[in-house]
């Protein structure tokens, strides 16, 4: 499970309202894992229409080089809009994946992969290559306690994101600084993820984005959820997007801590030791694989694995 968790990087969901050509433009000039060009609540009732067609006009553009995913955000299900987005953005060539609002039972799903494969057979088919991805937004209580089936609902789903704005007014929360009170949502999300082996966890908007506090509050809330189990950070700002992707990259000395694991565990392998220790910490098969989960993420991330290994190559099991 760990490999397939990580083969998939979203450390940045950034979103982009399609009814903007200036915005859209501007996007080319990104470096970001995932972008979601939004068709959703950034853009009014009168607009649908054009920023569809905006959107469809991008698409079909060359790929900007140093965007991995194009993801475009739809409306949702229950809103009487969506088909009428899928039937525009499906046609699209460059479309990588679907951002689905307000998924609260595994039926909106349901609905979106019948679309899919009766729209793009070919892509969508058993066994058929790079099918459109889904990624679901958890946005209600009653998305909660139907995560087991919306994580079983369709093939092409690819992860979760966490609406913490819209689950905050299903509930009548207020949002505090500690965010303590979207704790058993979080973790619920991250868990459910894992569970059904989904690659991404995407956590809640930072709302703070202006100046060093703002930055501050962003990696603060980062390095919060990646210890929660998410993998990723949605950005409303494109200054959001370098913070959020080094904090939920390995640090150098988690990358140097990990890879010392996986060399000293190769020779305790050789030695027969199941479990043996590392600057006095035991090391087992728990260990390990997260360490072997780590370097694959490094390497992902464009971190130089290699030379670091290459340093701690001569690491013995203590």
């Amino acid at each position: 499970m760990a490999s397939k968790a990580s083969t998939i990087l979203r450390r940045a969901l950034l979103y982009v309202p399609s009814s903007s050509p200036k915005f859209l433009e501007k996007s080319r000039s990104l470096t970001v894992d995932t972008i979601a060009y939004d068709l959703e609540d950034s853009v009014t009732p009168g607009l649908k229409a054009s920023a569809r067609t905006n959107i469809v006009k991008f698409l079909e553009q060359p790929r900007p080089s140093n965007i991995t995913e194009l993801s475009v955000r739809i409306n949702a299900v229950s809103s009487g809009l969506a088909l009428d987005d899928l039937n525009s953005v499906l046609t699209a060539k460059n479309l990588d994946a679907l951002v689905i609002p307000k998924v609260n039972r595994a039926s909106d799903l349901h609905f979106v992969t019948d679309v899919l494969r009766q729209k793009l057979p070919e892509r969508h088919k058993e066994g058929g290559e790079n099918p459109v991805k889904i990624i679901a937004l958890i946005e209600s209580a009653e998305s909660i306690m139907n995560l087991g089936e919306i994580c079983r609902a369709s093939p092409y789903l690819s992860g979760l994101i966490f609406a913490a704005e819209d689950f905050a007014l299903d509930l009548s929360l207020t949002r505090t600084p500690s965010l303590t009170e979207f704790l058993y949502a979080r973790s619920a999300i991250a868990t459910a993820a894992r569970a059904h082996e989904l690659p991404s966890t995407i956590d809640l908007v930072c709302t703070s984005f202006r100046g060093e506090e703002g930055l501050k509050t962003l990696e603060e809330e980062c390095l919060q959820g990646k210890g929660l189990g998410f993998n990723g950070k949605q950005c409303i700002h494109p200054t959001q997007v370098g913070v959020a992707q080094r904090a939920f990259a390995p640090g150098e000395k988690e990358v140097e801590w990990a890879i010392r694991v996986v060399v000293g565990d190769e020779k305790a392998d050789v030695g027969g030791r199941g479990a043996w220790t590392l600057d006095g910490k035991m090391i087992d098969a728990p260990v390990v694989g997260k360490a072997k989960a780590t370097v694959e993420r490094a390497r992902h991330c464009g971190i130089n694995v290699d030379a670091v290994r290459e340093k701690w190559k001569d690491q013995e099991p203590e």
